[in-house]
């Protein structure tokens, strides 16, 4: 399937960067006219994402993360979310709820709140070579909504 529309943003693996990942991604999502509530689940699963990014790809340094996003037919809004840390090494158990590598203040939750606000969820991983979270939601098109 072919994307209609597209943008690829890189940002480096500082926590003011999230902020910047959820206003990039609610505004790229706005041409599908989303509602609040639509808008607010998109916010909240690209935070999730980079955050998770931030804290365990890159613990000990600072790296690169990558946001693409793309829209296709049906109001289909997919969102990438790419690093290059150190990877997870069992994803299974990475995605079971309060499942953490990040210490106490950690709750474990990441993936499972991705899935929540999200209609799909793809995680694939290689230990030492970075982790790719691909999420998708669909926004239905609103009647009396402009074309």
């Amino acid at each position: 399937m072919k994307a209609i529309d597209q943008a690829t943003i890189a940002f480096s693996s500082r926590s003011a960067n999230e902020g910047f990942a959820r206003a990039a991604a609610a505004c790229f999502a706005a041409q599908l006219d989303p509602t609040l509530d639509e808008v607010a689940d998109i916010k909240t699963a690209v935070s999730e994402a980079v955050t998770n990014a931030i804290v365990h790809a890159y613990p000990d340094r600072l790296g690169q993360i990558t946001l693409r996003l793309r829209l296709y037919d049906g109001g289909v809004l997919e969102i990438q979310v790419k690093d290059a840390g150190v990877g997870i090494p069992d994803v299974e158990q990475a995605r079971t709820p309060l499942f953490t590598t990040g210490g106490e203040e950690r709750s474990g939750m990441g993936f499972t709140i991705m899935e929540s606000f999200m209609d799909g969820l793809k995680v694939r991983s290689q230990p030492g070579k970075g982790t790719v979270v691909t999420m998708r939601k669909r926004i239905a098109r609103r009647a009396g909504a402009p074309k």
